[in-house]
């Protein structure tokens, strides 16, 4: 059918950061109105996304880095994206890259001891899976180009590097109530791993908790 051609799938750009950026804090929320950046950082939204833009091109490249995400372009513009990358060593990186923009930019609201303290709320409930897999994270799409099957290109692409990498499964994690996240991935070809849950942590997120899909690569 017309407008239905499949996309262009290209590793991300630095000029794709405010976008990466704005992905990021979309995937981190899922249906609910705030992720961990918003908490965690404690800002409104135009302060969050400019931190956040300023981590995806920092030199310390966490998986909320460029260099990790491929972009869905419609005709020509970026309109979907993911991460992709081995788990081992990810929570190290967010948090060196955290302390690492808070120092550029000299902002004491950034203390990175302040926004990890705020940010610990997730430690009960998240869910990554092992050293050895292939992590498939922050999946978004913009709102005008939902229902295209971008994200399930996305995970095509991600899947075969993985594959290409030497990984034997892939691990994918979602906030529980993200009923079209889940869709997307079962259709993906993940089943359920586990799941997590806190109350502590719904009463602030309004999410249970995290629960974690797998599947052969």
């Amino acid at each position: 059918m017309a407008g239905r051609s499949q996309p262009a799938i290209r590793p991300a750009r630095p000029e794709d950061a405010s976008f990466i950026a704005r992905n990021i804090l979309s995937s981190q929320r899922g249906p609910f109105p705030r992720g961990w950046f918003d908490i965690a950082l404690g800002w409104d939204e135009p302060q969050c996304l400019a931190f956040v833009e300023c981590i995806a091109i920092a030199p310390t490249q966490s998986w909320w880095h460029i260099t990790q995400f491929i972009v869905a372009e419609v005709e020509g513009e970026p309109a979907a994206s993911l991460c992709a990358l081995p788990a081992a060593g990810t929570e190290a990186a967010a948090r060196a890259v955290i302390k690492e923009v808070a120092a550029a930019i000299a902002l004491s609201a950034t203390d990175p001891t302040v926004v990890f303290r705020r940010g610990a709320y997730g430690a009960n409930c998240w869910v990554q899976g092992g050293e050895g897999d292939w992590l498939i994270e922050h999946v978004a799409t913009l709102p005008e180009y939902r229902g295209r099957g971008l994200v399930q290109a996305l995970i095509g692409h991600a899947l075969a590097a993985g594959r290409a990498a030497g990984f034997a499964h892939a691990s994918i994690s979602f906030l529980i109530g993200n009923e079209a996240a889940e869709r997307c991935y079962t259709k993906a070809g993940f089943s359920f791993a586990e799941e997590r849950r806190d109350p502590a942590f719904e009463a602030l997120t309004g999410s249970p908790g995290f629960r974690r899909f797998t599947r052969g690569i």
